[in-house]
């Protein structure tokens, strides 16, 4: 593994918080009745580019800007909305990370996505490029004063315990098929290091490739566990599941492969990057597979001064399998 950039604060962020966290709530919508001359003054007055067509509560459409003026270059006579509105509408689901709305940004090239509550299937909110970046800036501030208030004494807490070796262990138990709380328990890994005073950019990468070992486990298990050890120099994280294991772990390895099904596609999970952005994050990753019996991910990250490099070299050669993978 060879880190090219050093992982940053925003990074760590769009993993662990939700679209529902950022997203507009206060929605401007139109019915599929409404008559198209009547967006004219809504478009002049809201400055808006799109709006969602909804019957209640749910979306059945967009129009956009672009269809407004296009009805009326053709000088047509009145006509409803449903007649031009799109039908198809790419959305993102209020839980889901963010991470995934900014992949489906730059992958589609659009500016906004409507978003749908995943438990109703009703409409709640609209999120923008302009939507993440304040919330980030927002969820930043706020960090940094909780970080104030709450950091503990404990970044010489090795040296502070007398003892001939120190380590400390934490665990957390993962459901499969949780997409609703997929993430929650490397978020809570990741605050656990920030309050021992961890180097922060040590945090981030921990926190990143928990995740990404979290949402195999939700996507491709019944559950696991996921085994945190913090020694001095080095944490150690033990991802364990009794899942269907990897068949071939060179290809999990590689960026966008994927074994997930369509439906889990469809839910915002399983882009295929999660070993491959692991790989990114460790100093060392190593992976046991056995087909119907599970796989064992170690990954080690070093704590110290050189843990940028040390780690390294180690890390291109650190892939022992055999079997069957989620990726």
């Amino acid at each position: 593994m060879v880190q090219d950039k050093p992982i940053t604060k925003v990074q760590e962020l769009v993993y662990e918080m939700k679209v529902k966290q950022v997203m507009a709530e206060n929605l401007i919508t139109v019915r599929p009745e409404t008559p198209m001359s009547q967006l004219r003054e809504i478009f002049r007055q809201k400055r808006i580019s799109g709006m969602p067509v909804v019957e209640g509560d749910y979306l059945v459409g967009i129009v956009s800007l672009e269809d407004f003026i296009k009805w009326l270059y053709d000088r047509e006579e009145e006509s409803l909305i449903e007649s031009k509105m799109t039908r198809q509408v790419e959305c993102l689901y209020d839980d889901e990370p963010l991470v995934h709305a900014i992949s489906k940004f730059e992958r589609t090239g659009y500016g906004r996505f409507t978003v749908i509550d995943r438990r109703s299937g009703k409409l709640v909110g609209v999120i923008t490029k302009g939507d993440i970046i304040a919330g980030l800036l927002e969820k930043l501030e706020i960090e940094y004063h909780e970080e104030e208030i709450h950091r503990y004494r404990a970044s010489h807490i090795f040296e502070d315990i007398v003892a001939d070796r120190t380590r400390l262990v934490f665990e957390y138990d993962v459901l499969g098929q949780d997409f609703e709380g997929a993430g929650e328990c490397s978020s809570r890994l990741k605050r656990t290091l920030g309050r021992l005073g961890l180097d922060p950019a040590t945090v981030r990468r921990v926190a990143i490739a928990s995740y990404e070992a979290e949402m195999n486990l939700v996507v491709f298990t019944k559950g696991g566990r996921i085994v945190a050890r913090v020694e001095p120099g080095c944490i150690t994280m033990e991802v364990k599941d009794s899942g269907p294991g990897i068949a071939d772990v060179k290809k999990a390895l590689q960026p966008g492969y994927s074994t997930a099904p369509q439906w889990v596609r469809d839910l915002g999970f399983g882009a295929g990057m999660g070993l491959n952005n692991i790989q990114k994050c460790a100093d060392e990753m190593q992976i046991t597979s056995t087909l119907g019996k599970g796989t064992h991910l170690k990954i080690s990250i070093l704590t110290g001064d050189d843990s940028g490099a040390k780690g390294n070299s180690r890390a291109a050669r650190s892939h022992r399998s055999h079997g069957q993978e989620e990726s």
